[in-house]
């Protein structure tokens, strides 16, 4: 499975990817595709090889966290 997260500071994303990288090993920060929207225009892409538990991916940090399949993207969470 892979995610998407974005968030509503550069910030936020930079201690995410701190955060999931200790539990996936492989999180990557990008530009937000044009796609989506986002406050600060950050993102972490990250995988795993199962479904992942809410409980582990999910942050305050969060803005929006969606499923990528190709070039589909599927909104999971949105914190406001």
């Amino acid at each position: 499975m892979k995610y998407l997260a974005t968030f509503h500071t550069h910030f936020d994303a930079v201690r995410y990817q701190k955060y999931i990288k200790g539990i996936v090993h492989e999180a990557v920060m990008k530009p937000v595709p044009r796609k989506l929207s986002s406050s600060c225009g950050s993102c972490v892409v990250f995988a795993s090889q199962t479904e992942m538990s809410m409980d582990k991916i999910l942050t305050p940090d969060i803005e929006k966290l969606y499923r990528v399949e190709g070039d589909e993207y599927e909104l999971l969470i949105e914190n406001e």
